[in-house]
């Protein structure tokens, strides 16, 4: 068949395309990290022998080639979002918004529905990756207050931006790539900001459904990268209404105390006094609130807002508060402070650190902080500074940092947020490109250590960085092969004569780049064939310019094809499968309303 369509593939063509199927089959039937296969695919096809008539050379691509993609805009955008992203984590700001744009749902249904709409909106006026990249955090909090798996709200998270950016001209890259070529290669009228929403928003709507009657089912319940196993441990710990909090005044319902994930409220003691804890008890100041949890809500607890810890043990922490971590130490079956109370102990003198909690294996430790005795065996949660478990490892059984437990700098979060709706507002109106307005951004945010300079270079996620790079340079491999131009020219060929039917080729051509390399890719090598077969066919080039825009932005059958599918692919701990098992019926669909209304609003 394809020798009879006068196709003959290269021996680089040949070789790209093993690649290309050895690089899905492994990620797909191997637990083995993207970037490690990725950054290997381009690796062997960067020093692949290949004959020649002059004799034996070396690689598909070369070196730049190979690593352009470490270069790239897009990529480098991405590092630096994580900057920005860093900066909103530290000062609280990620909690405010997700709290005012996530609410606080019952169900995962229920979450996935108030995710949609609002990053669907977002995404359609703003580059997708800061939004997701925003509210991945967020919604791993929303995950755990329903007590399921992130996993079940992730990809949705990342279709619903997606989705939202088909639904403007401005919505994607891919979508003003495009509009750039349609102004500069075709005779067709100039797109406007809406022409491809009569087509996008469609297939948002239709998305938005399929994602709220399956996505529950269809969604794994895996824990991500980030997640630990559940800890049956309760740990008691006393926090205090301070003079000036906003919790002052409200009830228990109204501060939304009843609503932490994997901790309550056990006692509340008022001058002296116990207060019967109901969802209406109101809080006044200096209430000293007795919560029950664990560690993980021990670690939440900390960081909210109009609470702050008992400090009623002697010798303060040096350290400032923003440079202290928390750590977990079990108590040896000997040592100084085994059968002391806390207080007795002299703990901050003796280890330069604050006991914030006390857990004990199946029992509930009652009582002060400060007044609980401690027993071999006890876990105590403590602050300290980030030094506090190379220095006290040999004084306790076990000492285990606490993840992401650095204190947060509310009185910073204006600051993150002003920086955050700087940063899109210059981007969305071309002041700035997306790179120039995320590095002033992320510059923003250390200069006013809303992050420090070492949180920033850890909260970059480096393995999501080298997949993409590699992803893009992969794509290079597959178009200086000549193996795009060959499979575009197969698929035209094949349904030459019929409108229709080539409409959908192109648009499935688009959709397998697109999940096979990245979607500006896709969507440029697919756009000369479009207009070709629209010129052979005598037809209008329009339809096939608005599938284009939509195919190349599609991407829900691999983590490859779009950056945000890569970026909740951690943090959800998904595999290459749960893509499949959700994103190929949501491709048919999408790809359905995109072939069927395309030259219903645009005629041939």
């Amino acid at each position: 068949m394809v020798a009879a369509i006068g196709i003959h593939m290269t021996i680089e063509a040949v070789i790209t395309l093993s690649m290309m199927v050895a690089v899905l089959a492994t990620l797909a039937l191997t637990r083995i990290s993207p970037d490690a296969v990725l950054l290997g695919a381009i690796a062997g096809l960067a020093v692949v022998p290949i004959p020649g008539e002059e004799g034996w050379r070396f690689g598909v691509i070369d070196a730049p080639e190979a690593l352009a993609g470490f270069a790239n805009p897009g990529l480098l955008t991405v590092g630096v979002l994580f900057i920005v992203v860093t900066g909103l984590r530290e000062t609280g700001a990620i909690d405010l918004v997700g709290g005012s744009l996530l609410g606080r749902p019952r169900s995962t249904r229920g979450a996935i529905g108030r995710l949609f709409a609002p990053v669907c909106g977002l995404s359609a006026f703003l580059n997708n990756t800061p939004v997701v990249a925003i509210l991945i955090p967020a919604t791993v909090d929303v995950a755990r207050r329903l007590k399921t798996s992130p996993s079940k709200l992730l990809i949705p998270l990342s279709y619903a931006a997606i989705l939202g950016g088909t639904c403007s001209t401005i919505g994607t890259s891919t979508n003003l790539m495009v509009s750039g070529l349609v102004e500069s290669e075709t005779d067709l009228a100039p797109l406007g900001l809406f022409d491809i929403a009569w087509i996008g928003v469609p297939c948002a709507l239709v998305g938005g459904v399929y994602l709220l009657l399956f996505a529950p089912r269809l969604l794994p319940d895996r824990r991500g990268s980030g997640e630990t196993l559940a800890d049956p441990r309760e740990f008691t710990a006393e926090m205090a209404v301070p003079s000036g909090s906003p919790l002052i005044g409200l009830t228990i319902a109204e501060a939304q105390l009843r609503q932490l994930p994997e901790v309550f409220v056990a006692e509340i003691e008022r001058s002296g006094e116990l207060v019967r804890v109901t969802p209406d008890t109101r809080l006044l100041v200096n209430d000293r609130l007795v919560f029950v949890g664990a560690v993980e809500a021990m670690r939440d607890l900390q960081q909210l807002r109009g609470l702050a810890a008992i400090d009623d043990q002697p010798i303060k922490v040096n350290a400032k508060r923003h440079h202290r971590e928390m750590f977990e130490a079990v108590v040896p079956q000997i040592g100084n402070i085994v059968g002391k109370t806390v207080r007795e102990s002299r703990f901050r003198n003796a280890f330069e650190a604050a006991v914030l909690a006390v857990a004990r294996q199946g029992e509930r430790v009652r009582g002060k902080i400060g007044d609980i005795r401690l027993r071999p065996g006890d876990t105590l949660l403590v602050e300290s500074d980030r030094q506090f478990a190379q220095r006290h490892r040999r004084d306790f059984l076990l000492v285990r940092q606490v993840d992401d437990s650095g204190r947060r700098r509310h009185e910073r979060a204006w600051i993150a947020l002003a920086a955050t709706l700087g940063m899109v507002a210059v981007a969305a109106f071309g002041i700035l490109s997306m790179l120039q307005a995320a590095l002033v951004a992320a510059i923003v945010m250390v200069l006013t250590r809303c992050c420090t300079v070492k949180t920033a270079r850890e909260g970059v996620n480096w393995s999501l960085l080298i997949a993409i790079g590699s992803a893009i340079g992969l794509g290079h491999a597959i178009e200086s092969s000549g193996l795009a131009a060959m499979a575009g020219e197969f698929v035209v060929s094949a349904t030459a004569g019929h409108p229709w039917l080539a409409l959908a080729a192109i648009y499935l051509l688009t959709v397998i780049l697109t999940e096979l390399v990245t979607n500006n890719a896709a969507a440029a090598v697919s756009f000369p064939f479009a207009i070709a077969t629209s010129a052979a066919l005598g037809v209008s080039a329009m339809p096939f310019v608005i599938v284009i825009m939509v195919a190349a932005s599609a991407s829900f059958s691999t983590p490859l094809g779009y950056q945000t599918n890569l970026m909740v692919m951690g943090p959800g701990g998904y595999v290459f499968r749960d893509y499949l098992r959700i994103g190929v019926p949501l491709s048919v669909l999408v790809a359905i309303v995109a072939i069927l209304l395309g030259p219903v609003v645009f005629p041939f």
